[in-house]
């Protein structure tokens, strides 16, 4: 990862259009919610050697805290500042969306491979592997590691059939089976039921989570793409959040055409 991690970042529209995270918090402010964490400050990364589990595996549980910086990967023919490679259609239903009515905006989902801007936590079993998460409806995704294979017709939901399995050091986790209701980000891009996602996660230290995403979906993209990031781990815990509660943001929230129109309409004095 650290070589990737060389590799160009995205112009800073092409950032924005990707994430849907709040702005960064002062972590030395009193005030700040006892959940929120901003990884961007060095100072909270714990130092130390990655920790094992019995079998020997990285130990990934903790609380972590989302990344707000996607890499792409150059190899996958992607050019510094590039846009997501959207077939026609999509791009059109990606300009025509707007930001209100994003499924996360309205406390569902995110889907994968996306995360809301709120820590998550990662909780390890033989069997299963759990990532919970703090934002939206406390709502949480499991990975089978009993070695099963997927369904042959998986029952579509927002975060998929996900099978995870160790190669070396690094969690594998393969997922299918998306529904097509959750947004792939702030933005507004879509997916197809074609949509699937292949992960790895590595935890080289103490302090830190890498992650890598590889997208295939041929209904809605022109090729596949790979996102890179990582998390910071918190010295906290998961807090309560409730996100249906008293919501009273979306209505004010509008997309970047309906804006247009707004200041147009202005500036007409209509």
């Amino acid at each position: 990862m650290v070589a990737v991690m060389t590799k160009a970042l995205l112009s800073l529209s092409a950032v924005l259009a990707t994430l849907s995270f709040a702005s960064a918090q002062d972590l030395s402010d009193p005030t700040r919610p006892a959940g929120s964490a901003d990884n961007k400050n060095p100072t909270t990364a714990w130092k130390g050697k990655t920790p094992r589990l019995a079998n020997g595996k990285p130990d990934l549980s903790g609380v972590w805290s989302p990344d707000r910086n996607f890499i792409y990967d150059i190899s996958d023919a992607l050019k510094p500042g590039e846009d997501l490679p959207l077939q026609p259609w999509a791009q059109n239903l990606s300009r025509a969306r707007m930001s209100k009515d994003d499924p996360e905006a309205n406390c569902l989902p995110t889907g994968v491979p996306r995360l809301a801007p709120y820590p998550w936590n990662i909780v390890q079993t033989p069997k299963y592997t759990y990532f919970l998460f703090e934002g939206n409806i406390h709502s949480y995704r499991q990975i089978f590691m009993d070695g099963r294979k997927h369904s042959q017709d998986p029952n579509p939901t927002w975060y998929g059939e996900s099978i995870g399995h160790w190669e070396g050091d690094t969690l594998s986790i393969d997922t299918t089976g998306f529904n097509e209701l959750f947004w792939f980000d702030f933005a507004g891009h879509p997916h197809t039921s074609k949509l699937h996602v292949t992960e790895k996660y590595r935890r080289p230290d103490m302090g830190h989570l890498e992650w890598e995403s590889a997208i295939d979906d041929p209904g809605a993209y022109t090729r596949p793409f790979t996102l890179y990031g990582h998390s910071v781990l918190q010295n906290t815990d998961l807090m309560e959040y409730i996100c249906q509660e008293n919501n009273k943001d979306v209505i004010h929230i509008l997309g970047k055409d309906q804006r247009n129109r707004d200041a147009k309409r202005a500036a007409e004095g209509k």
